[in-house]
């Protein structure tokens, strides 16, 4: 019998295959996504792990389109809101997974003065000026770099905003980097510089249901959120400056409950928030004092036993229960989104941040370097 040696080298590349078709390791790709009107192309970047986690982010609006993450039972879902191709993002209005820029969050009539000079951002949320104005980073093409660290794989997006766009002064170069590594975490990092003194609020807008998006609601899912204090909103969900307990009031997530446990509450920030049936759109003062290895927030969905932790070096954290949706939004796979389909939690500074002196700055000057981190991390049980 005639045997065949396979030399050292073949025998690394067949080891080496046989390990990328089990999905050993950690993996990345890119194809094509679709164009928009005027012919430019989107790209989406995918990132997977070795454990069924698989993460897939566009170029337009540095967006995180799907997030993969298996069940107690290994079942995999989409637990991110979203569409399968651009014209649903051209058309939608729900920032679905977006990267926010330059200002998230909402700015009270769409205004903020620096060193004496007043700014006007255009007024997209009846008078204020939200998630960076009509045009925020949102809706822009990001250059896309893949990228692969020690421990992690990823996709470095960077985009250079012109002076004066959407009002806001100086030419601001940001750079928004998605990871993940073999912990299923997903890491976002963001860094920006500025030529001129700007302020900058950054956050990415992923809307998340841990039992799958497009299935049902997200009113069983249980919350923590570490923080002690919250900024309470007007009506027309600007902050008011006071920084209150959340002692005594439904928001406080202090101990896990459950999104709908309280949500129907006889509460004024409830109704500001959703003037119908109730809902949270509120920022958390977090108590984690900016440091990553601090737990700031824990969702756990019952049924699934997916479960969801954030770190971030952020001072709070926006929960927000989908209030909007209504039954009409078609996702992924043909899914409806209904009303309280979905949770977020948009790490950053404090909504109107420049006219609060009250609250941390939010002004970033020359030579000086914008930086955030959140960590998403995801088990079941």
């Amino acid at each position: 019998m005639r045997k065949t040696l396979i030399p050292a080298i073949g025998l690394t590349l067949l080891v080496s295959a046989l390990q990328a078709h089990a999905g050993a390791g950690l993996t990345a790709e890119h194809a094509a996504f679709g164009k928009l009107p005027d012919g430019t192309s989107v790209e989406k970047y995918v990132l997977r792990n070795s454990l069924g986690m698989q993460a897939t982010v566009l170029t337009y609006g540095g967006t995180l389109q799907s997030l993969l993450i298996p069940d107690k039972h290994g079942k995999t879902e989409d637990v991110v809101l979203g569409f399968d191709d651009i014209d649903g993002y051209l058309n939608g209005t729900a920032y679905f997974g977006a990267t926010i820029g330059r200002f998230g969050n909402r700015l009270a009539d769409g205004k903020f003065t620096l060193d004496g000079k007043s700014y006007q951002v255009p007024q997209n949320d009846k008078t204020n000026a939200l998630h960076g104005g009509t045009k925020g980073f949102d809706k822009q093409i990001w250059k896309a770099e893949q990228i692969k660290d020690k421990g992690w794989v990823g996709v470095k997006l960077t985009y250079v905003s012109a002076d004066g766009e959407m009002g806001f002064p100086g030419t601001l170069k940001t750079e928004v980097t998605y990871s993940l590594n073999e912990k299923n975490e997903l890491r976002i990092q963001y860094h920006a510089t500025t030529d001129k003194p700007t302020v900058l609020n950054l956050t990415n807008h992923s809307y998340f249901n841990l039992a799958g998006a497009g299935n049902g609601d997200v009113l069983d899912q249980v919350a923590i959120v570490h923080a002690s204090h919250y900024t309470p909103v007007t009506e027309k969900l600007i902050p008011t400056g006071e920084l209150p307990t959340v002692t005594g009031t439904p928001l406080d997530f202090l101990k896990p409950v459950a999104f709908g446990k309280r949500i129907r509450e006889d509460n004024q920030q409830l109704k500001f928030a959703e003037p119908t049936q109730g809902g949270y759109d509120h920022n958390w003062v977090l108590d984690n004092k900016g440091k990553l290895s601090n737990l700031a927030a824990d969702v756990v969905d019952p049924k699934s036993g997916r479960r969801l932790e954030l770190f971030t070096t952020e001072p709070g954290v926006q929960l927000y229960t989908g209030n909007f949706l209504d039954g009409t939004v078609k996702g992924k796979a043909g899914k409806i989104y209904p009303h309280w389909g979905a949770f977020t939690l948009e790490t950053q500074h404090f909504p109107d941040s420049p006219n609060q002196p009250n609250f941390p700055s939010t002004r970033l000057d020359p030579g000086k370097a914008y930086t955030q981190t959140t960590v998403f991390r995801f088990s079941s049980k």
